[in-house]
Formats: C-alpha cells, sequence, structure tokens
C-alpha cells in the first residue's frame, strides 16, 4: 500500500501487496461507499482513445521539460513525468518530434494520428487538441512586478542575510538533512530548500538545476488553485460556506447546486470522477477521468462541471481531479467578476507580493489553468509560498489570506477521517496518520514524482523537494530520512 502511495504521491492507495489489515480498510471503505450511493445512470468513461490520451500527455510533459525546465529531451522522455503519459505507454508511440524554431513537441501514434503541443511562453506548453493546429485562446506575456532578486535581500529577492543562524540550530545536523535528501542518485532530487522562521538555512540543488530552474511540480498546484481562492475570499468574492456558483449546477432541480465550496476544497464533492488512486478503481471501465481533465478534457471546466453526482456532497472523501478543477472554474468566474484579467491575477495578487518569479501556470486549450497538476516553479519559490502559510497568510505585515484559511487548509477533512484516513485538509495533505516521521502538525502540498512543501508549525520549518519522476520511490525513502535528522537538528516552539 506504502508502495503505491510513495509512486504517485498522492496519499491515496491502489491497495497492491496489502496487509490484512490494510485490505479490511480497504473493504470497509468500498462497502461504506457504496452504501452512501446515489442512483444514477451507468458510468460513462471520457470519450477518445486511451493512447491517443496517454500521447497528449507525453507531448505536453516533453514540451515542459525542454521549454520551461531546459532538460534534454533524452532524460526527460526517460525520466520525467508518468503521471499522465505511462513510461509503458511511450513505447507504443513514435520517438518525439522537437521543433526548436515552432517550440513544439510532436509524437505520431501506430494509426499516423500525431499529437503536439506548442510552447506559449507564460502560459507553459499545451496539447493541440485532435484536428486542431491552434488553441482557442489568445496566450498573453504576463508581466512580473518585482525588484531586482540580485540585489533584494530574501525573500523578496535572493540575497542571503550574513549574520550568524539562530544558536539554537544544530547546523551540521541540517547540512547532513540536506545531503540525506541527496543521498543516491536513483532519488533524482533536483532541488532541496529548507527555511527557519523564514530564513534559508539548507539548500542544494542537482546538476544542470539552479534557484531559478522552473521543476515539475504536479499536484502541488491544487494547493496553490487553494491559495488563489483564498485570496478571492479575502477580498469578499466567496465564502467558503457558501454553495458554490457553478452556472452548470443552478438549474430547476440540480442537487449539485448544494455543494458548497468547502466541499470542492476538502475533495467531498461527491462527483463522480474515476480515478486511478479510488479504492474500487476498475481500469476495464476506461480510460479515468481524473487524467483526462489533465490530457484531453478541452475544456476542461465544462467537463468537470457536468460530472453526475456518485455521492451526497461531504459524506465521501475521493482525490479527483474534478474538484481541483472546479476550484480553479471558481477562481476565474471570481477573478472574472472583480473585472480583472485572469491570466496576470495570481501574478498581481500573489506571486508579485512574495517575491515568486519562476511560477509557470499552464492551461488548456481554452485557457483555463490546469493547476491541479500542470505548473512549474523553482524550490525558491515554492518555499516562499510555504512560508506564506507558516507566517499565517501574512507577508511582510500585509495579509494576503482571510484569518483563519490556513487553520481550514490544515484541518482534517471530516469525509476522509470518517473512512479512516486522517490525512487530507482543504486541498493540502496532512500528517494525521504519522506516516512521516515529522509532527502531526505538519501540513503538505504533495505532486506525483515525489514533490513537497511541508510546512511544520511546531518547528517554525518549511522544507522543499522537487526531483525528477523516475526517482519518487528512492527520493521518497531519502526525504524521510532527511526529515528525521531536522528534527533532531531544530527544536519545537517552547509552548
Amino acid at each position: 500500500m506504502i508502495r503505491i502511495l510513495k509512486v504517485l504521491c498522492l496519499g491515496l492507495l491502489l491497495f497492491g501487496n496489502m496487509s490484512v489489515n490494510a485490505q479490511d480498510s480497504r473493504s470497509k471503505m468500498i462497502a461504506r461507499a457504496a452504501e452512501l450511493a446515489l442512483k444514477t445512470a451507468p458510468y460513462k468513461a471520457p470519450p477518445g482513445d486511451a493512447l491517443s490520451h496517454h500521447t497528449s500527455g507525453f507531448a505536453k510533459i516533453m514540451c515542459s521539460a525542454v521549454f520551461i525546465t531546459g532538460l534534454k529531451p533524452d532524460f526527460a522522455a526517460e525520466n520525467v513525468g508518468y503521471f499522465s503519459s505511462p513510461y509503458a505507454e511511450r513505447a507504443k508511440v513514435g520517438k518525439p518530434i522537437i521543433d526548436y524554431n515552432k517550440k513544439t513537441v510532436s509524437i505520431t501514434l501506430p494509426n499516423s494520428v500525431t499529437r503536439t503541443a506548442i510552447y506559449t511562453g507564460d502560459q507553459g506548453c499545451v496539447t493541440l487538441p485532435e484536428g486542431r493546429n491552434s488553441l482557442y485562446y489568445k496566450p498573453i506575456k504576463v508581466p512580473r512586478n518585482l525588484p531586482n532578486a540580485a540585489t533584494t535581500p530574501w525573500p523578496m529577492g535572493d540575497v542571503l542575510p550574513s549574520n550568524p543562524t539562530p544558536s539554537e540550530i544544530d547546523m551540521a545536523k541540517v547540512e547532513q538533512a540536506v545531503n540525506a535528501a541527496f543521498d543516491t542518485a536513483d532519488a533524482q532530487t533536483a532541488a532541496f530548500v529548507v527555511t527557519y522562521k523564514g530564513r534559508i538555512i539548507g539548500e542544494r540543488y542537482a546538476e544542470g538545476i539552479t534557484k531559478d530552474t522552473p521543476l515539475e511540480s504536479w499536484s502541488m498546484g491544487k494547493s496553490l488553485s487553494a491559495t488563489i481562492l483564498g485570496i478571492l475570499i479575502r477580498q469578499g468574492v466567496y465564502t467558503l460556506e457558501q454553495p458554490a456558483p457553478i452556472p452548470q449546477w443552478q438549474g430547476k432541480g440540480d442537487d449539485r447546486a448544494k455543494i458548497r465550496i468547502m466541499d470542492i476544497m476538502h475533495m467531498s464533492s461527491g462527483l463522480y470522477c474515476r480515478a486511478p488512486q479510488d479504492p474500487d478503481y476498475d481500469p476495464a471501465l476506461g480510460y479515468p477521468d481524473h487524467l483526462y481533465l489533465y490530457t484531453d478534457a478541452g475544456n476542461s471546466f465544462e467537463y468537470a462541471a457536468n460530472l453526475p453526482q456518485q455521492w451526497l456532497p461531504n459524506t465521501i472523501g475521493r482525490y479527483r481531479n474534478s474538484d481541483p478543477v472546479l476550484t480553479n472554474y471558481l477562481n476565474r468566474l471570481g477573478i472574472e467578476k472583480l473585472k480583472r484579467n485572469y491570466h496576470t491575477f495570481p501574478q498581481q495578487a500573489l506571486f508579485d507580493k512574495i517575491g515568486v518569479r519562476t511560477m509557470i501556470m499552464e492551461t488548456d486549450p481554452y485557457g483555463n489553468f490546469l493547476t491541479q497538476g500542470y505548473e512549474f516553479a523553482s524550490g525558491r519559490d515554492w518555499t516562499r509560498l510555504g512560508n506564506l502559510y507558516l507566517q499565517d497568510g501574512v507577508w511582510n505585515g500585509d495579509r494576503i489570506l482571510p484569518e483563519g484559511f490556513t487553520k481550514f487548509v490544515s484541518t482534517l477533512a471530516e469525509p476522509w477521517v470518517a473512512d479512516g484516513r486522517p490525512i487530507y485538509g482543504g486541498l493540502f495533505w496532512i500528517n494525521g496518520d504519522a506516516a512521516r516521521p515529522i509532527p502531526k502538525d505538519a501540513y503538505m502540498m504533495l505532486g506525483a514524482g515525489g514533490q513537497s512543501v511541508t510546512i511544520i508549525p511546531s518547528h517554525d520549518l518549511v522544507v522543499v523537494r522537487l526531483g525528477h519522476y523516475k526517482g519518487a520511490k528512492a527520493g521518497d525513502i531519502a526525504l524521510n530520512k532527511a526529515y528525521s535528522i531536522l528534527m533532531d537538528a531544530i527544536p519545537a516552539k517552547k509552548k
């Protein structure tokens, strides 16, 4: 069970190689879900060919790896982003063709269909729909209103303080922890950053990676989506308790209109969105909606908003992309309600305020952000975002997130606890089952392939680990070792 969790870095289980207790837990989850299931129409899998979907994901991942991160194509094809384009599926299609002039990646299937991803600049890479040679929107350049990082002190810039580190920290052990994250080559750790009370006390990068390199982050972006929603709540656009104003749910007699924003953030909307980490996942039912929302949904907001209900909201917790996609949909509706530019709002309202310069938020062909997992940023920039949460949503005296929001995202969601899984909050993971050697108050942005931003309030710590996908299993072992050493190096706050 834990092996699968480490591969997906999602904390949910595909239930392979399980103990008797784990099998019993899975059986209870399935039985509880069946008891609470609503009577709905028979499930209908996403349309289209599965290999084409996988290849769409492969082309996008290669495009991002080459044109955003700057990786060599052969390395990227071997090591990066198996989640929406599994390694075995890559062997069934042609070799990616990189056009450095047009900034495209094209891959041809055995049936001669070619999937092409195009680099758009500040909206990253997008795979073109089959049969189209252009997107449904015009990408734009996102201005960054920030001082020169080379001459500006951390955290708004990159100039680190010269005064001694706090005496209570064992810096020799911090160095050991940083090295532990890179212990073995097969961990493929690319970036590791540790801050104590907002100050960088440990940092290291793999060869060819720098403090400014945007790296694949995967589902850490779900927590970024939550952050943008938090800003909209702070600005009075939404409340957590209100029914989510999704336009497609406002028809007469539509029970989905009762789904609250907090239910969506708890991954407990109850929408029927099959995912590989569902306890009862059956691959025979077709390509899963969870992946389709990455690879070929077209208008991802429209697809997610039209999914039927499987359970009443706030009853069953399931890790499914429908809910973060709908969070992004709410973000777009709210930003446009404020008459702000959708594609520049995150930089202006969040990143410019906390010193983030490298974040690339990718979109679907309609320009909708796909930050349920398609976003890239440097280790330092993810560290800045983690510290925003450590500081209760306040930055340099400016409250960016509403009061109580960090507590909401870091508090266990009741539907997950009811299933015996005290591991999820509000689009953040929680160490409620003590699966990692860090305190239970720790909460995390996690992404497939071993990506993580870990916030440990009791120790005033933020720990960021980014790596290449193939190293997920070894990387997870290395990260746990680094965690253990850091717990010895840095004392807990006095109560």
